[in-house]
């Protein structure tokens, strides 16, 4: 089945495919709920096998690679104030709403991605790009 482009034209199967796999580098983010760290490891590394193989794929995972680095550095900050005395009542709710926006984000990535739009992640530190 040929998804139709903003101008009606049928896309190509290369660009099906690179639609797909970038909705797999997002979605795979939450690999991590199931294995420890999988979530860190997948996708970068689906990241490097495939960005040359099309753009779109690299931008994608350039953009999950940047979230997945903002993301440590936010739970590291969350982390240190648990041990603050009033830090204990910010840092515990922002690890949940980071957990939370981890799931969400890739969730709409994912969706971007198939849809063929590359959407940077709100709240990221631009490491690469």
């Amino acid at each position: 089945m040929d998804l139709p482009t903003p101008t009606g034209a049928p896309l190509s199967p290369e660009e099906i495919k690179a639609r797909q796999w970038g909705m797999i580098i997002h979605l795979s983010i939450m690999a991590g709920y199931l294995v420890p760290f999988a979530g860190f490891v997948v996708p970068v590394l689906l990241w490097q096998l495939k960005k040359h193989e099309h753009a779109l794929l690299d931008a994608h995972g350039k953009n999950v690679a940047n979230w997945l680095l903002s993301l440590l550095v936010y739970a590291a900050v969350a982390w240190m104030m648990i041990f603050t005395l009033i830090g204990a009542v910010i840092g515990i709710p922002a690890l949940c709403l980071l957990a939370l926006l981890n799931v969400v984000f890739a969730i709409v990535g994912g969706i971007k991605a198939n849809d063929g739009v590359v959407w940077a992640y709100p709240f990221t530190i631009r490491f690469f790009s």
